[in-house]
């Protein structure tokens, strides 16, 4: 934190711990059911074909109890994710993560660094807006399936298929 930005109170840090605390694994399951994972997954394998990037979306139902407390981002889980689950280690450094954090309402998209030169990030930004705005009317599925359809076109116009080439991660869905 710079020092022009305020340490939250104990408060605030006890409330924001409490609602991932609470965060159940049934809202989840109800926002992603595995019908809706599989039609993604679908999308992901679909989009993957026609381009060279590498797509991996993570649903987390609520920060680890520890990361809400101590004030983690959603950036800074994105990132920690997008390390963690090998998304920047693609032979073409073109893998994109879409992180969405259900407790907070929050999606992060974390692009590779060859991406991350050809596409900006209002643009990613205007992805997360298709899924909050959708999010926010219910609509999990549909809102998803559309983000991913914006990020498969974004990444066929930047980086075309070039060939058969191999799945270099998972196109299923991660739910934590």
């Amino acid at each position: 934190m710079t020092d022009t930005m305020q340490q939250p109170s104990f408060g605030q840090r006890l409330r924001r711990a409490w609602r991932h605390f609470n965060s159940g694994t049934g809202e989840a399951r109800r926002a992603f059911p595995s019908t809706t994972l599989d039609s993604i997954a679908a999308a992901i394998d679909a989009g993957e074909r026609t381009h060279r990037g590498e797509v991996r979306l993570i649903i987390e139902k609520a920060l680890p109890f520890e990361d809400a407390w101590n004030g983690v981002t959603n950036r800074q889980r994105a990132l920690a994710l997008f390390a963690d689950h090998g998304v920047w280690d693609t032979e073409d450094n073109c893998g994109v993560l879409i992180y969405v954090n259900l407790a907070e309402h929050k999606i992060d998209i974390v692009a590779d660094r060859g991406i991350d030169r050809k596409i900006d990030r209002a643009t990613w930004q205007a992805v997360c807006a298709t899924m909050t705005e959708g999010f926010r009317r219910g609509q999990f599925h549909d809102a998803t399936l559309a983000a991913i359809a914006q990020v498969n076109e974004l990444l066929r116009q930047h980086f075309p298929a070039n060939g058969e080439r191999p799945n270099e991660l998972p196109d299923h869905p991660v739910m934590l």
